[in-house]
Order: C-alpha cells, then sequence, then structure tokens
C-alpha cells in the first residue's frame, strides 16, 4: 500500500484542495474542491484511484464548491459535509459530526467540530490506524493557516464576537493540544481574504505555529476578538453570495459554460443591444493601446476570478475581449469559480478583427512613475491599492479610493481634471482607470510598475492613517 497525499493548488484565490488516498484499494477522498473539476479527475486517473468521498470543511463564501459537480461526473462519489451547529444543505450530503472516522487503507480519517471561522467548521485528522493518538497531520480548512487563522466576520457584526470566541477556544483548546510535529495542512495560502496576512509557505507544523503565530499568542478571548477584526483585510462583495450558493448547492453544469463566437459586425451588435457587460481580459498595455468603448479592464491573470466577483453580477451576461482565442477556455475557468456562467459572446480575432473592420476604439495613455513625479502635483492622483497598502506609504498628495468603492466614490473626485491611477504594480490600476472611463472621466491615465516603481525609482513616500 502506498499512500496517496496531492495538494492541488488555485492561483488567484489561493485556495488549496487535497486528494488523499490509498492505491491498493484505489479509493480517494478530494477536500474542499473548485467548481472546475477536471484538474480532480485528471490527477485522479493518474494515480490510479476513484474518488468516493468528496469532503467539504465548511461552508465556503470564496469561490463556488465543486463537490456536486464532482460527484455528477464520478458514479461513486459523495459529498461528506459538517452537519454541525445545525448546518442545512440544499442538495443531498452525508451527514459529519465531531469524531467520525474514515478509513483509507491503514490511513484514518477523523473529523473534529473547529467551529470560529464559520459555526459548522469540521477539520480532518490524519492518523496511522495502528497510531491513532499520534495524528501526523491535519487538514485544517479555514480554521488554522500558516501564521494566521480563519476570520470570524463573514456571517456579519452581530455573528463576529460570538465567532471569535469559538475561534479563540479552537485554536487553544483543541489545534494547540495536538503533537508539535502535526503538519497542517490548510485550505488557503498567501494572498486569500479568508485570513489576515496568510503566510507565504503552504504548510506549518503545530510546534512552529505556537511559535510565531501571532493569532496563537493571545491569552485573552476580548484581546484575540480585536485582533481578528483589526486584522482581518476587506471583506469582498462576493462572499455573501458564495455562501449562500454553496449553502443551497451550486448548479451542475457538466463542462464548462458555451460561449458564442461573434465576428466583429456580430459583437459589435450585442454591444449595441447591451446583451451584457463588456469585459476585456487583455494586459494593461494592450487596453491601454486599443479597446471599445465603455469595456471593463479585468486582466486575464489568476486574480481574475476574486475581481469578477467583486465587481461583476453574475446575472449579467459577458461579452468577452480576449487576447487570443486560445484563451477562452481559461478565462472562463476564471470566471466559473466566483459562479459567473452567462457568456454572451466572445469577439472572434479579438481586437485585430475589430480594427481591421474599422470600427471606432478608444485608448488610455500609459505614463510612466517618472512623468508622474515630474507633473508635480498638477494631475489628480488617485491610488487604488488597499487600506493596508496606502498606510504603508503612497504618492505625496495623492486621493485613496479602493477599486471596489470606485463606482459609489467617484463623485469625491474630479471628472474634469486629468487623473493618473496607481495600484501595486498597474493591474488594478488598469481596471480602475476602465471604471473611471465608464463614469465619464475625459482624462484618465494609467501608471505601470505602480507603487513598486514609484519606490525603485527613490521617489518622495508619505505616510498618513488610511482613508475611509
Amino acid at each position: 500500500m502506498s499512500l496517496i497525499f496531492e495538494t492541488i493548488q488555485t492561483d488567484g484565490l489561493a485556495e488549496v484542495s487535497y486528494l488523499v488516498g490509498d492505491d491498493d484499494e484505489g479509493t480517494a477522498a478530494l477536500f474542499d474542491p473548485r467548481a472546475d473539476v477536471e484538474i480532480y479527475l485528471e490527477l485522479a486517473r493518474a494515480k490510479n484511484v476513484a474518488i468516493t468521498h468528496v469532503f467539504e470543511t465548511h461552508i465556503h463564501a470564496d469561490l463556488v464548491s465543486g463537490a456536486r459537480e464532482l460527484c455528477s461526473r464520478v458514479a461513486t462519489a459523495r459529498i461528506f459535509a459538517s452537519h454541525e451547529a445545525d448546518a442545512r444543505y440544499g442538495f443531498e450530503t452525508e451527514a459529519v459530526r465531531d469524531g467520525d472516522q474514515f478509513k483509507f487503507g491503514s490511513l484514518l480519517i477523523t473529523a473534529r467540530h473547529t467551529p470560529g471561522h464559520t459555526p459548522e467548521h469540521v477539520c480532518y485528522v490524519l492518523a496511522e490506524e495502528d497510531h491513532p493518538e499520534m495524528p501526523w497531520g491535519v487538514l485544517t480548512g479555514d480554521s488554522l493557516f500558516v501564521g494566521s487563522a480563519g476570520r470570524p466576520d463573514l456571517l456579519g457584526e452581530q455573528e463576529t464576537a460570538k465567532l471569535a470566541a469559538l475561534q479563540f477556544h479552537t485554536l487553544r483548546e483543541f489545534y494547540l493540544k495536538l503533537p508539535e510535529s502535526t503538519i497542517i495542512y490548510p485550505a488557503h495560502g498567501s494572498g486569500s481574504p479568508c485570513g489576515a496576512e496568510i503566510g507565504d509557505r503552504l504548510t506549518s507544523t503545530i510546534g512552529f505555529e505556537r511559535a510565531f503565530n501571532p493569532f496563537l499568542q493571545i491569552d485573552d478571548v476580548e484581546k484575540f476578538t480585536r485582533h481578528c477584526i483589526a486584522t482581518a483585510p476587506p471583506i469582498p462583495k462576493y462572499y455573501p453570495r458564495m455562501k449562500k450558493v454553496n449553502a443551497e448547492g451550486p448548479e451542475v453544469l457538466g463542462g464548462l459554460p458555451t460561449v458564442p463566437a461573434m465576428p466583429p459586425k456580430a459583437f459589435k451588435q450585442e454591444i449595441e443591444n447591451k446583451t451584457g457587460v463588456l469585459i476585456d481580459t487583455r494586459s494593461m498595455f494592450a487596453f491601454g493601446g486599443a479597446h471599445i468603448a465603455g469595456a471593463l479592464n479585468i486582466g486575464g491573470s489568476s486574480s481574475l476570478s476574486i475581481w469578477a466577483g467583486s465587481l461583476l453580477d453574475p446575472e449579467e451576461p459577458i461579452l468577452l475581449v480576449l487576447e487570443n482565442d486560445h484563451d477562452l477556455e481559461n478565462i472562463v475557468r476564471l470566471f466559473v469559480r466566483t459562479g459567473f456562467t452567462k457568456f454572451a459572446g466572445y469577439l472572434v480575432g479579438g481586437m485585430r478583427a475589430w480594427d481591421n473592420a474599422g470600427f471606432p476604439f478608444e485608448q488610455v495613455t500609459q505614463i510612466s512613475v517618472h512623468e508622474l513625479h515630474g507633473a508635480n502635483g498638477q494631475m489628480q492622483v488617485l491610488d487604488v491599492r488597499s487600506n493596508r497598502e496606502w498606510k504603508g506609504g503612497h504618492v505625496p498628495g495623492a486621493q485613496h479610493i479602493m477599486v471596489p468603492q470606485l463606482r459609489a466614490r467617484a463623485g469625491e473626485l474630479d471628472k474634469g481634471k486629468a487623473t493618473a491611477v496607481y495600484c501595486a504594480t498597474g493591474y488594478r490600476a488598469s481596471i480602475a482607470t476602465s471604471i473611471l472611463k465608464r463614469e465619464g472621466f475625459a482624462t484618465v491615465m494609467n501608471v505601470p510598475g505602480s507603487w513598486h516603481a514609484w519606490k525603485e525609482a527613490g521617489f518622495p513616500v508619505e505616510k498618513e492613517s488610511a482613508k475611509s
């Protein structure tokens, strides 16, 4: 017998799933799958196992669960979900409760109720059948991260204190009582908004976390609650929607959604008919050089999933402009991960075909940090980074509005004044410039390299409290 233990990362969302099984029995369990499940099916085939158990550590807020999708493709698979704290689901699940055990060869998996991030949250302790008292690992879900812990504020302000207290006791009375050598395998890595400043490594040990994790250093529940609230990143707009979708049961797609191919004339007609929202997924330089009026630039990097969730309505069909037509499948995957399945079509041949058809386009000027510095305050400068980034230093005289707030707060800016926008590298700034153009700003400029380039150039840095 050989233990199968595979880690599957989802970039952008910074989510981690695990395939755990036994190659003698030919069976395996999958923990916390994302919506586009093909990667798990391919991995199971490569390892010569059938997925029989699909475990959820909790009702997710950051992505669409792939549990139902996976079970629709694998006849042997069933969904195992926590029924602690009276959790209810709009689809069939096998109830998991504290102490339930599952075997895969000599591997013993024990469910433990670990509330705090959510009321129903469970983790899964991994041990050899002959030594259950000495676990070698624990799949912590969103309760314990490397250098951090799951945020307790996703169910609303009225529940935060209660959940923070539960999280405090989960960390101290469960995790800190595990052997020091126990390896933790969280469901998220660095960059996820599900926890504050999660560490770069995907794994750690209880001993290391005991020594260095700030959430494990606090021995007072009220101080712990204040720390959780103070350090938590902003809650992405789509999190409450994901909670509802995953509790009720995500739609089973049977594969990626179909996106109709449209030549320029037909695509132009769909725009004029206001069939859907126009999303340009090209790089900031390509978008700046030429784009269709009214397009929102969400570049096709792995972070597209989060930005689509934060800025778009899943009920509004999407019209896509791509860097290359063969990027379509990968782009659609990124949208599906946060619940976007309605597509009106994509522009065949991209902007080259649009240009060749003689249709009009617009541009966004790209300016260097040297040009921005040389403007000497003669233009409106907008910083669209997070509060934490802003507090760490910003361009002198800049105004601060985070990207998700920009539509609502655009009135705080002067539409008639030339506006330069920056973020950390330019990606978010390009999203922001496209939003400002849609809001009627006549002259907007993106700053490639943005804050990183500004600091490297040695230009002045201003620090102050973040604006609300």
